[in-house]
């Protein structure tokens, strides 16, 4: 049995429709301070993709109170402050870690620069020549940008498909009141949580919560995105043509989005897979076979759809093989030519608990673990409850879980490399 300093999560709503997650653990001096908004690249409009990771770079540039981003970073650098920001396809974050005794001042800064952002236009024009450069270095980054190229093609024809941070026409067409009309969309109470992980007191943080958020608007009317659902009856290719020394792919299925009732089983399967440094692929891709120093395979999941995908970089010569041998092991489980034992569920049910009971140990990972939850899913579970649901998985559902998954006509291939012939890989997959 694994046991945590962290004890339980606290949820409560305002009067505004904010929620206020505080998650407390009695033994750390430090304490993660998240504001959490549900929007991300799904939400925007095609005209402007981007805005929500071009906002998330402007709030640090610059706010009412913290009017420089020199003002504002001497503010975090006098506490000893960790801060940062981030953006995926369904929610935006801002974020600081600080010692507990300057939680205040951490409510003060942070409320500031969400809630306040100047959105200088000057500013706003260096920053995009900023992004303008964070795009050429994630393409230029194989590993990296392979996982866009595999979500083009998986979600494609949907808002999931499209790159978190947009591309140089919309980016270019972003102005201040496009900031602004986004902000009044999409930066309101409901739609809003404010999460406190770390050595802090409920009724601390509650007063704090109240006194400078006060300010968060209400909004009537919230706008729900419809449900994404796959719609696919052949094998598919993406190809990146690109001058590179190894060929990066990922191969994957469409899976069930976050609330899915067999996810651990999935998981697991995922994790016999690709989890470890002894899953069935690194022993057969790499150990084996020496095709490759980097093979994984996961599940990946947004509200409402998800993929099991396996990403590997290999020889350019040697991509079929790899891709051949990736699927041999997906399909074997499928037709009982490779068998689950015991032995192998109980190490990764093992390996799964200890990757979260590690991470649980610094407290901007406890404020994701429970915020990401409240944001989407229908049940909060602790992290023991969570251990319970892993340990009752067993053989029987893993084998059910990889014959629903791994479905010929819903296989999937993108992949970066200096390719000419699709062909080749279409045939392959079939």
């Amino acid at each position: 049995m694994i046991y945590f300093s962290i004890m339980d999560y606290k949820l409560e709503t305002l009067s505004s429709g904010l929620k206020l997650l505080t998650v407390s653990m009695p033994k750390s001096e430090s304490v993660t301070l998240t504001i959490w908004v549900k929007t991300g690249s799904r939400n925007e409009e095609e005209r402007i993709l981007g805005i929500s990771h071009f906002l998330e770079h402007m709030v640090f540039k610059g706010s009412k109170k913290y009017p420089t981003m020199r003002d504002l970073f001497e503010k975090f650098d006098a506490m000893g402050a960790e801060h940062n920001a981030g953006t995926t396809k369904e929610w935006t974050n801002f974020y600081v870690k600080l010692p507990i005794f300057d939680i205040e001042r951490g409510f003060d800064i942070l409320s500031d620069v969400v809630l306040r952002p100047l959105l200088n236009s000057k500013e706003a024009e260096k920053e995009r020549k900023v992004i303008f450069e964070e795009i050429k270095m994630g393409e230029d980054i194989p590993m990296r940008h392979i996982a866009d190229v595999f979500e083009e093609l998986i979600y494609q024809g949907n808002p999931l498909g499209s790159d978190i941070i947009g591309n140089v026409d919309s980016l270019n067409r972003i102005k201040r009141e496009n900031f602004i009309d986004y902000r009044k969309k999409h930066y309101f109470g409901e739609n809003m949580l404010v999460s406190v992980a770390g050595g802090v007191k409920e009724e601390q943080i509650l007063k704090l919560t109240k006194e400078y958020f006060s300010g968060v608007e209400e909004k009537p009317e919230l706008i729900r995105k419809s449900p994404f659902k796959f719609d696919q009856k052949t094998p598919r290719v993406r190809i990146k043509d690109k001058k590179t020394d190894q060929a990066h792919f990922i191969l994957g299925f469409p899976s069930e989005g976050r609330n899915y009732k067999n996810k651990y089983p999935q998981t697991i399967l995922a994790t016999i897979l690709g989890g470890g440094a002894s899953s069935r692929l690194f022993a057969e891709v790499r150990e084996k076979r020496g095709l490759a120093y980097a093979v994984s395979g996961s599940m990946d999941r947004y509200s409402d759809a998800g993929y099991f995908g396996v990403y590997t970089g290999c020889g350019i010569d040697k991509s079929c093989e790899a891709i051949s041998v990736i699927l041999d092991q997906c399909y074997g489980l499928t037709q009982g030519k490779y068998k689950v034992t015991k032995k192998e569920l109980d190490k990764v049910k093992g390996y799964i608990k200890g990757h979260i009971a590690l991470s649980l140990e610094e407290s901007e990972n406890v404020s994701d673990f429970f915020a990401e939850q409240v944001l989407f899913d229908k049940n909060i579970y602790t992290p023991q409850e969570v251990f319970k649901k892993i340990d009752a998985v067993s053989i029987e559902e893993v084998y059910s879980e990889a014959k629903k998954l791994f479905v010929p006509e819903k296989l999937n291939l993108a992949i970066i490399g200096p390719f000419k012939d699709k062909e080749k890989f279409v045939q392959l997959l079939r």
